[in-house]
């Protein structure tokens, strides 16, 4: 896969003058916070998704929503990919191999989605619950990894103590720590740039567990498992339709993970006590 991106005058964050009460006093001061552009995931020159996204590894976004999406399983079948400036945006044009540009094809879709919403725009119900593969592998972590797993994410969040205003997601093993992290103002966004990272390094996620920032919804699921991700541990609560998906695929989820322990909401049998 060849991959191209032109400089881009887009930033991740912005400055902004803000007035400030606090303490009983108003004051103006300087903030830093996030910002967000239109992000058109473009494959064979038609757009299958239009996001709002933080303008950051859009290259990782492109790879990794094509991955979980179902668009691709493998990041060879992306041929070409392509980060282009537009005056209303940024599309991620990707040009796909022959099998999955026929498959594509015959499942043409149009997802158009703000900050925060996963499933917007599917065709049908069927398609909102999606089968999932079933997770297998013998990975195990102990309690204290757990926590180890989600006190190693905050320090690597450089967007997020800038701006106090995005997600993060990151991929964590027992022996090498926290493998990759992106950090965007979607937090489904976050993930799938995690996908498209790992996707593009061969890292294969039946190696560790993914760790996120957010509350755990159906698509957080359902993204993690399309990785075949054993273990998703997240500082949130999940839904309860994240825990039926998360059970009937045989992910463990860990979830509400603060410095003083965690919940194991489905298939506690990978977490050793």
């Amino acid at each position: 896969m060849r991959a191209r991106i032109a400089v881009s005058r887009q930033r991740s964050s912005c400055e902004v003058r803000s007035l400030q009460w606090r303490d009983g006093h108003l004051r103006h001061v300087d903030r830093t916070i996030p910002d967000e552009t239109a992000v058109a995931l473009v494959h064979d020159a038609s757009t299958t998704a239009v996001m709002m996204a933080t303008f950051a590894d859009l290259e990782d976004f492109g790879v990794g929503f094509s991955f979980t999406e179902g668009i691709i399983t493998h990041p060879s079948q992306i041929r070409d990919l392509e980060v282009v400036e537009e005056p209303d945006g940024v599309e991620v044009r990707m040009w796909l191999s022959a099998e999955r540009s026929a498959w594509l094809s015959a499942r043409r879709r149009l997802l158009t989605g703000p900050t925060g919403c996963g499933l917007c725009g599917v065709e049908s119900l069927a398609e909102a619950a999606r089968d999932l593969p079933k997770i297998g592998g013998d990975r195990r972590l102990t309690a204290s990894q757990v926590l180890t797993a989600v006190s190693a994410l905050s320090p690597l969040q450089s967007l997020g103590a800038a701006t106090r205003g995005t997600h993060a997601a990151g991929f964590w093993t027992p022996d090498r720590g926290m493998v990759v992290v992106r950090e965007d103002v979607g937090r489904h966004n976050a993930l799938d740039k995690v996908a498209g990272a790992m996707a593009r390094i061969g890292e294969n996620a039946v190696n560790g567990a993914v760790v996120l920032t957010s509350r755990v919804s159906v698509e957080m699921v359902q993204k993690a498992a399309m990785l075949s991700a054993p273990i998703v541990i997240a500082v949130s609560a999940p839904t309860g339709l994240a825990v039926r998906t998360a059970e009937a695929c045989g992910l463990t989820l860990a979830a509400v993970a603060r410095s003083d322990g965690f919940e194991v909401f489905t298939h506690p049998e990978r977490i050793i006590a």
